[in-house]
């Protein structure tokens, strides 16, 4: 339990120091002290207990409440986390009302964040895709898992053992790790290499790569598959890095599509190695935004995702109100199932029903 604290507390400390990333912060020097010093080997962070739980938590007792009182909700609440595929939109389409319920937030003065799991833009991509849809959202509002792969990377002092990053994933950890100044290869360039499976054929490796990352990849192929493990279980310490483990995703608002936790689970499959998580419900952006933001009381922050395993799970292990939203992955079917163990406090169909 030390060892993973010591992990979240260190990892926390990397999202405070990116200025490089345009996000300033102030700790007070007691604390940046403590956590400097914490440098903890990697383990996979799957559950984290907070040190205050939520007020508002909720024993799954074989039902959940569908949110009727919005107003006393949003009284209640001064920061508004909410999940981005699912909730805000779905693949490239805007979920109906969304927009409004924004604007009606931000003018009753309620700070609102957007924590995505998803890592193939980085938050300056991010920022592009919201201002396709007609949404102005500020980069220091937005917290993708590829943004905290880079400040875990920064966290380690990665970049001071001289090593490099291979990574399955797409632009956003590469453009992620260029300002954290992380030295990498892989990425989506890789999407047509085949190896060489003839006799005596093998795939050559770079013995400097010290971490692999991996992060959804639409290209993901057998190339990069082995090339991975190679690195793993052929370089000494080399590192294991999840983005997330997401189990499916929204690439268009036709179906569901398999996740991150598909690539995750090939690379595990191969190297027996559990990876460090850094994406939901991992606690390294909700301490980064509590601390920046001087927020006193985690029950006036609420969560809302469409996912009870990563969103709903993050809410409650970091002590915050959490409303599940029905516009994405989970069903009211599944939310209310017996053999759901994870309830929110409220849920609604969509964010629309916050008016």
């Amino acid at each position: 339990r030390n060892r993973r604290s010591g992990m979240a507390a260190g990892a926390a400390l990397a999202l405070l120091q990116l200025s490089s990333i345009a996000l300033v912060s102030r700790w007070p020097n007691g604390i940046a002290g403590r956590l400097s010093a914490h440098r903890s080997p990697p383990l996979v962070h799957t559950r984290l207990s907070p040190a205050r739980p939520s007020s508002t938590a909720r024993v799954f007792m074989g039902s959940c409440s569908r949110l009727e009182d919005a107003a006393a909700l949003i009284d209640s609440v001064d920061v508004f986390i909410f999940d981005c595929d699912g909730v805000i939109w779905k693949g490239d389409t805007l979920i109906d009302g969304v927009s409004a319920i924004l604007d009606m937030l931000r003018a009753k003065g309620k700070k609102v964040f957007f924590v995505t799991n998803n890592s193939t833009k980085s938050r300056k991509g991010y920022k592009g895709k919201f201002t396709s849809l007609g949404l102005e959202v500020q980069p220091e509002e937005i917290f993708s898992s590829s943004f905290a792969a880079a400040a875990y990377m920064e966290q380690i002092k990665f970049k001071d053992s001289g090593k490099k990053a291979y990574v399955i994933g797409e632009t956003g950890i590469l453009e992620e790790l260029d300002l954290v100044g992380v030295p990498h290869l892989g990425g989506p360039h890789e999407k047509e290499l085949q190896p060489d499976m003839s006799a005596g054929g093998k795939v050559e490796h770079d013995h400097d790569v010290g971490a692999v990352i991996v992060g959804f990849d639409r290209y993901i192929n057998y190339h990069k598959i082995q090339y991975a493990q190679l690195c793993i279980n052929e370089n000494p310490g080399c590192l294991f890095v999840a983005t997330n483990l997401d189990a499916v995703t929204h690439l268009t608002d036709a179906q569901e599509w398999a996740g991150n936790g598909a690539m995750v689970g090939a690379i595990k499959g191969c190297t027996g190695k559990e990876p460090v998580l850094v994406g939901k419900p991992s606690p390294l952006m909700i301490d980064y935004i509590v601390d920046k933001y001087q927020i006193p009381s985690r029950d006036r922050i609420c969560m809302v995702g469409d996912r009870l395993d990563t969103d709903i799970l993050f809410g409650q292990n970091n002590g915050l109100k959490t409303i599940l939203t029905l516009s994405g992955v989970t069903t009211e079917a599944k939310l209310q199932s017996p053999e759901n163990k994870i309830s929110p406090d409220f849920y609604v169909g969509s964010i629309a029903e916050f008016a």
